[in-house]
């Protein structure tokens, strides 16, 4: 493994769409996180059609060097927004963290200590210890079994490979050719990271708050078939 240089910007890169309860608290907490680093935010707004779209624009008319807001006419996928931030990252690193609540802020400076110590340029986050007893069964065996497969597949020994809390170089994002539009996203990344062989994953636990399907979760049980074929796709494709 190449060691990590000095961190010395982070790009946090926030896909949203319809997320107007919750967006601009995320967006808070991230701004006011007591990070030992520089940081940007990009939100993307992606074809938002509950007044998310109007919200990020009366708070943030124009970009400004830390925050800058980005706009999907319509709505592509939690991936192709991923890809739309990372495009316009000018940190050294990234960050994805989700518009909503589910996932704590708090939880960035254990996932850069790794990196900042030098000890690892590929972090994921892992709710195995703090979120798993939250989880909802069924939500809880699909994890299992994709990340049971992962683990097969690519000879990794991950725990929660669907966190959504995934660091690394803004050069390897881009290197890895990201395809994905959807939420398999985090599939491909994981993948395409495992099959470099060169930046082994370091696991951080992470604290977990999950909600329900009235409160705005979105991804289905559909996501979870898409999800495992993508494991095993990119095992033998690029």
């Amino acid at each position: 493994m190449t060691q990590a240089g000095p961190l010395l910007k982070l790009s946090v890169i926030i896909p949203c769409y319809n997320e107007k309860n919750t967006v601009l608290q995320v967006i808070d907490k991230v701004a006011a996180l007591p990070l030992p680093v520089k940081t940007e935010l990009l939100i993307v707004c992606d074809g938002s059609t509950d007044g998310t779209r109007e919200l990020l624009k009366e708070r943030f008319p124009c970009d400004t060097e830390k925050i800058r807001v980005l706009y999907h006419e319509h709505n592509l996928g939690k991936g192709a927004a991923v890809r739309t931030g990372a495009a316009a990252a000018t940190g050294d690193y990234l960050i994805v963290q989700d518009a909503d609540l589910e996932l704590d802020p708090g939880d960035y400076l254990p996932l850069l200590a790794p990196i900042l110590e030098k000890k690892a340029e590929v972090v994921f986050g892992s709710r195995s210890r703090k979120g798993f007893g939250k989880i909802r069964l069924l939500s809880l065996l699909a994890n299992r079994i994709v990340t049971f497969l992962t683990n097969l597949l690519y000879g990794s020994r991950l725990t929660d490979q669907a966190c959504g809390y995934k660091v690394m170089p803004v050069r390897l994002f881009n290197e890895l050719g990201i395809k994905s539009k959807g939420f398999e996203f985090c599939a491909e990344i994981t993948a395409k990271v495992l099959k470099t062989g060169r930046y082994p994953i370091t696991e951080v636990d992470v604290d977990y708050h999950p909600r329900s399907y009235a409160q705005g979760k979105k991804i289905k049980w559909l996501d979870g078939f898409i999800v495992a074929w993508n494991i095993v796709k990119y095992r033998f494709t690029r």
